[in-house]
């Protein structure tokens, strides 16, 4: 049995059930196509826009490779399995955390969101998310 995509934002909210990632990512940016292609396959994500390749790297990785490894990130995963067409999830997710001073940066793929937060806030983003997911109970 395959299981639907959830659409209504009360039912991506209630089900979201976020689970934090052990590793760090580093955010990442080159113009070095060689460089993009060899941290392409080891990438969690990575996507092309104009001003280059950006991708995002587990931390040993991202410094093995040369990259600026500053801004470390954890990764949260939404596990309610979202729609592509679902509206609101995103937006709920982002001003909760910023109504706490947490940035992040959110990544859509095709059965779960992923809210990348940076490292010193990860705990605490987490207490905000499981607090929105009880809200919308």
């Amino acid at each position: 049995m395959t299981t639907q995509p959830v659409r209504n934002t009360k039912a991506m909210l209630r089900g979201m059930t976020p689970s934090l990632d052990a590793a760090d990512y580093v955010f990442c940016t080159t113009e070095d196509e060689q460089l993009a292609m060899l941290a392409a396959p080891i990438s969690l994500g990575w996507f092309r826009e104009a001003e280059g390749v950006s991708l995002i790297l587990a931390h040993g990785d991202a410094l093995r490779l040369g990259f600026d490894t500053t801004l470390t990130m954890r990764r949260i995963t939404l596990t309610v399995f979202s729609s592509l067409e679902g509206v609101g999830l995103t937006a709920a997710v982002a001003t909760a955390l910023a109504n706490h001073n947490i940035s992040c940066n959110m990544v859509a793929a095709y059965h779960h969101d992923h809210v990348f937060v940076p490292t010193a806030d990860a705990e605490e983003a987490m207490r905000v998310l499981l607090d929105l997911q009880v809200a919308a109970g």
